[in-house]
């Protein structure tokens, strides 16, 4: 009588519920990737110093398909900047700085970035950066975004697919998530 209840039922066997908890966790897993949040590593020098290479960052997910000025995004670039996914290049770490109907320019007597004729505030740069070697003037269609990486002398942004289509507008439906936290190593641990 070791397996049945006190009402005359049979308990569940310990490799049963073991099973059971470790499919409800895996489930829990998932859900939680898919819809609030999702690591990624980044995989180059472009966003230095905010971010460094092999860092593992959160994106939350809850903010997919939207973008305001300033903030983190990691956005899916296949077609944009990488070509397909056949490229390991899927996913990329970039700031927004201009949205659907700003005008952006490079660059302004001083050297900064307008939007809108208001130069950018760029404390997150590398210090002697320049904010970019590459000129524009250029209006941001309604639905996209214009990105840079904070290391603008060794990043690929929209200032690199100004001729291509789209010119180097990013749908803002691309937007995986705003870079939170980095969680990995635990010494850069935090808030970005």
């Amino acid at each position: 009588m070791s397996r049945d209840s006190a009402d005359g039922r049979r308990r569940p066997h310990s490799v049963v519920v073991a099973a059971v908890c470790v499919v409800l966790l895996l489930a829990a897993a998932l859900l939680v990737r898919h819809v609030v949040v999702q690591p990624f590593r980044v995989p180059s020098a472009s966003m230095e110093p905010a971010l460094e290479v092999g860092d593992v960052l959160l994106a939350d997910r809850s903010t997919r398909g939207t973008a305001q000025r300033g903030d983190v995004v990691v956005l899916d670039g296949t077609g944009y900047f990488a070509p397909s996914d056949a490229d390991g290049d899927r996913y990329w770490v970039k700031r927004v700085v201009a949205v659907g109907g700003d005008r952006v320019t490079c660059c302004a007597e001083d050297g900064a970035i307008l939007v809108d004729g208001t130069p950018l505030e760029e404390p997150y740069l590398p210090a002697g950066t320049e904010p970019s070697g590459i000129e524009f003037d250029l209006q941001v269609p309604e639905g996209r975004i214009f990105v840079l990486g904070d290391n603008r002398e060794d990043s690929t942004d929209s200032r690199h697919l100004l001729g291509a289509p789209g010119g180097g507008m990013i749908p803002v439906d691309r937007v995986v998530g705003e870079a939170t936290r980095i969680v990995w190593p635990l010494t850069r641990s935090g808030p970005l």
